[in-house]
């Protein structure tokens, strides 16, 4: 197994235990708050665990909101409130392997059908069956290979 597979595998198993997770919804308020208020901690207990006023937590509770808080931020409000941060992303296919055979199989597609068009031009055009099998060797190719340009 070479580098870049390994590294794909391990990634790929950490990220599993992230899949379910894309289905929970984050509340209204923000995780903070909702946290907070089920506590039945107030704002200005947590501001004293931070060392920020009260208007410092509505703050971050607002930044929160609206997604521009910082994951620093989000580390030491979790650390405040005797929680861990946890993150991570997780691929809309569900796997890294499936994102990249879907890549892979677009970027072969524009290759092999734009030099089919070069070809039909020439009057040299190739079956439909033919291109298919073409765009699955291209593919298999962009895959093993894993160059750059698959992702431009």
């Amino acid at each position: 197994m070479g580098k870049k597979s390994l590294q794909l595998h391990q990634l790929n198993s950490k990220m599993l235990g992230f899949a379910s997770l894309n289905q929970v919804a984050i509340p209204p308020t923000g995780w903070i708050k909702a946290i907070r208020t089920a506590l039945g901690m107030t704002m200005q207990q947590l501001g004293r665990r931070l060392q920020v006023s009260k208007q410092g937590v509505m703050d971050m509770e607002r930044r929160e909101k609206e997604g521009s808080i910082s994951i620093k931020s989000l580390r030491e409000i979790a650390r405040a409130m005797d929680m861990q941060l946890v993150y991570g992303f997780v691929p809309n296919d569900g796997s890294l392997d499936a994102l990249i055979e879907k890549r892979a199989k677009e970027l072969a597609t524009q290759i092999v059908l734009r030099t089919a068009n070069t070809m039909k031009l020439e009057d040299q055009a190739n079956s439909n069956e033919r291109l298919e099998e073409a765009i699955e060797e291209r593919a298999a190719a962009l895959r093993n290979e894993m160059p750059k340009l698959l992702w431009d």
